[in-house]
This record gives C-alpha cells, sequence and structure tokens, in this order.
C-alpha cells in the first residue's frame, strides 16, 4: 500500500463575515492563506481533518463561509473532508451546515460521532463535547459505540480524532479543560488497532501518549497561547500552524508546520540538498 497523508487544521474559530477573533485575528484569512498554500504544494492529500473549534461562536454563517472554503479546495486537492466538533460549536447548526443534517435530526443531545474511511485507513470522530461547557467528556454509550466500531482492524488501522486532549498538563487553563475520565478511553482503546490520536482545543503544540498510544496537540489556526508564559500570567500571542500526519506501513508520524508569514531564509531543488547530505554523509563516514 502507498503511503497516505492526512492534514489536521484544528481551531479555526471562523466568524461571520467582516468579524475577527478578539477584534484582531482574521481567521478567515489565515484558513485561506493555509489552503492556498496546500494547494500550491503539488504534495498528495488524502484527508482533511478539522478537529473543532471550527466556529468561534457557533453561527450557521460562519459554518457556511467554512464550508466555502473547504470544499473546493478538497475537492481540487483530491482529498476528503473529516468535521469534528469542538466546544465552541454548536451541535445544531454543525450538523445542519456541514453534515447535511436535517435541522430536526441535529439537536444539541445528539454527538457527532462518525467513521470515516480512506485507502485502508480507518478514521474514528468522536464528539468529546457537552453543550455549554469548555471541558470534554465522552459518554458510555460513545465509548461502547467506539469499542463496537473497533472491534474489527482496518487495513491500515485506525486513527481516532477528538477535540479535547485525554492528558493532564502542567497548564493550569489546559488541565481544566482538558477530557474528564481519560482513563474510560483508554480502556475503550486498550488491544485496538488505533495508531495515533489527534486533538486539538489547547491552542499549544504537545505529545504524549494514552495507553501506550501517541497523541498529538496540533498546532491551532487562530491563535496560540504561551506555554512559557510569565508564572501566574495566560498569555495569548498571534500566530498559527497546522499538521502534517503520514501513515507509513511501520509508523504514523505527526509534524507542525508554520503558516505564520515569514521570512524565507533559502528555497533550494530538492536533488540539490539531497545530494549534498549524501555528499556529508559519505564524508563522514
Amino acid at each position: 500500500m502507498s503511503e497516505l497523508t492526512l492534514v489536521q487544521i484544528t481551531d479555526t474559530h471562523l466568524r461571520a463575515d467582516g468579524e475577527k477573533v478578539f477584534d484582531q485575528v482574521d481567521t478567515h484569512a489565515a484558513l485561506t492563506g493555509v489552503l492556498d498554500q496546500l494547494k500550491s504544494s503539488g504534495r498528495r492529500i488524502d484527508a482533511l481533518v478539522l478537529s473543532g473549534d471550527l466556529a468561534d461562536n457557533g453561527s450557521p454563517e460562519a459554518y457556511r463561509r467554512l464550508r466555502a472554503l473547504l470544499e473546493p479546495a478538497a475537492a481540487e486537492l483530491g482529498a476528503q473532508l473529516i468535521y469534528v466538533m469542538g466546544n465552541h460549536d454548536e451541535r445544531g447548526a454543525f450538523g445542519v451546515e456541514l453534515l447535511d443534517l436535517e435541522p430536526g435530526a441535529a439537536d444539541r443531545s445528539t454527538p457527532h460521532d462518525q467513521v470515516t474511511e480512506v485507502d485502508g485507513l480507518r478514521i474514528v470522530v468522536l464528539d468529546s463535547t457537552t453543550p455549554d461547557m469548555a471541558d470534554g467528556r465522552l459518554e458510555v454509550d460513545q465509548l461502547a459505540w467506539l469499542r463496537t466500531q473497533l472491534s474489527t482492524p482496518a487495513p491500515r488501522g485506525t486513527v481516532l480524532v477528538l477535540h479535547h486532549p485525554p492528558l493532564p498538563s502542567a497548564i493550569a487553563a489546559a488541565q481544566v479543560l482538558k477530557l474528564q475520565d481519560p482513563d474510560a478511553l483508554a480502556d475503550a482503546l486498550a488491544g485496538t488497532d488505533v495508531r495515533m490520536i489527534l486533538c486539538g482545543h489547547n491552542h499549544m503544540t504537545a505529545a504524549s501518549s494514552l495507553a501506550g498510544i501517541p497523541v498529538w496537540v496540533g498546532p491551532a489556526l487562530a491563535y496560540r497561547l504561551d506555554a512559557m508564559a510569565p508564572a501566574g500570567r495566560q498569555r495569548a500571542i498571534t500566530g498559527f500552524g497546522y499538521s502534517r500526519i503520514d501513515v507509513l506501513s511501520s509508523t504514523v508520524i505527526a509534524t507542525a508546520v508554520e503558516a505564520t508569514p515569514a521570512a524565507e531564509l533559502y528555497n533550494r531543488a530538492e536533488a540539490e540538498v539531497l545530494e549534498h547530505l549524501a555528499a556529508v554523509v559519505g564524508e563522514a563516514g
């Protein structure tokens, strides 16, 4: 089987036309720039995974703006689109505007869990949100559903996606707002083919593990929290990025991609760089 590449974009926090996050951050422009970068890369991208907080305030217009950007880009890339709920999202509008559910079928009480197959890779989405709550929770029924989905291995294994990281944190805000009772999720994942867990929510890139499974907390698109802010302070700063997830036969690799505009230091032909590195390695050997 050929390798697969997923792109995880998280915490887009889109708002209605003309509105900015904190009256400063144009998240629509940031997402447009990222999608332009992906389209111009010439690289194969098999899926775009949007891992929560897609709208800043759950407004239907924000979801429509998001979809108007993503669907043409995904079609051009030949990538599948996967939408995941976050705590800033509103289940009803999310279901209607992004999942094409009828208004009556998209209520606040029903989580948007789903399974997507991407060329033999199973991507399982868990809705870790609870209406009007900022931290994360998974209900007993959701975990039972997850066990059923994972009872049969997939050809390439499984990537699990949820918004809230199932991890402790030394950073106070992340600790308060994490997924509650991560041990219950760990029990459901034990012995399954889950190869990596993708999350967002924290606006800080991080990596850890749960039940021996790598956990990747992707960089946010909207803005960043300073993980080394002065003691006793929480500080938000401008800057954004996304994640490249490479699914290989032997492993899964997550790479943070910087998307904040920056000066270019060099731009060389890859073949030239590889030739140089081969020479360096040869000399060292």
